[in-house]
């Protein structure tokens, strides 16, 4: 049976951080995964995830100076120090609530420096990250919903893998993006399953509960099941309203 992470950056975030968690585990969810956790202290996460026996998949590289544009700093050159700093601090947070991933944020930059301090950065995170026993992810992002952003296909990822060379580097296979700039999903599935580190999804093009829009999830996610990935989907959507008003979705999609 399909197995579904919620994603606590999008769904429920009137609530504190804890009480979205318990929220996630009334509404049937399996595991939680999150954004930016680090104005809640760990003890409180911890907390709620034993309560629930719920994991937490991932946590974010903090994205650096919001109100100056910055969305994560690890392909920006000459911004090594900064980027390693976030990537200290997300690997110690992640150490401590028991998170198995950590998405390193690449940042809006392009050109020849911006790959090699991402790759740069990208060796050390895994390093660090080994040893907690986490991967380290890598998500493409679209480059209308991000423009400017460094890393916006699947095949730079897997260019950007294959150089860092580290056995712990993955890629988060984000549906609605992938959709959006490539198109073809089952097709990269299949190519992509031996680096698929998460995958995440939501409709296109709103980026909405996935029961409507242009994907067929039924499809993907019974690919995926063929393909042998067992590990919990990343609910990353926008619900229009309350979240639990938009979760019919679930039960339909799990078998």
């Amino acid at each position: 049976m399909t197995k579904f992470s919620a994603n606590l950056g999008f769904l429920w975030t009137e609530l504190p951080l804890p009480e979205a968690i318990r929220a996630a585990k009334a509404a049937g969810f399996d595991a939680v995964e999150c954004h930016w956790p680090y104005d809640t202290p760990p003890a409180l996460v911890i907390e709620a995830l034993a309560e629930t026996g719920l994991e937490m998949l991932g946590i974010n590289t903090s994205r650096g100076d919001v109100a100056a544009g910055e969305n994560g700093l690890s392909a920006l050159p000459r911004r090594e120090g900064d980027a390693g700093g976030l990537i200290d601090q997300a690997i110690a947070y992640a150490a401590e609530i028991g998170a198995r991933a950590v998405h390193v944020l690449a940042g809006k930059a392009q050109g020849a420096a911006a790959e090699a301090a991402y790759i740069e950065n990208l060796s050390y995170a895994c390093r660090q990250a080994s040893a907690i026993g986490a991967t380290v992810l890598i998500e493409p992002l679209n480059l209308r919903d991000a423009p400017g952003y460094f890393l916006s296909t699947t095949t730079h990822a897997s260019e950007i893998i294959d150089k860092v060379g580290a056995s712990n580097l993955k890629l988060m296979f984000d549906c609605y993006h992938v959709q959006i700039m490539e198109g073809d999903l089952s097709a990269r599935l299949r190519a992509l399953a031996p680096i698929l580190g998460h995958v995440q999804f939501a409709s296109v093009p709103d980026r909405g509960a996935p029961d409507q829009g242009e994907v067929n999830y039924r499809h993907l996610f019974n690919l995926l099941d063929e393909l042998g990935y067992e590990r919990p989907l990343g609910a990353e959507y926008k619900p229009n309203g309350a979240t639990e008003a938009s979760l019919g979705w679930m039960n339909a999609l799990r078998g």
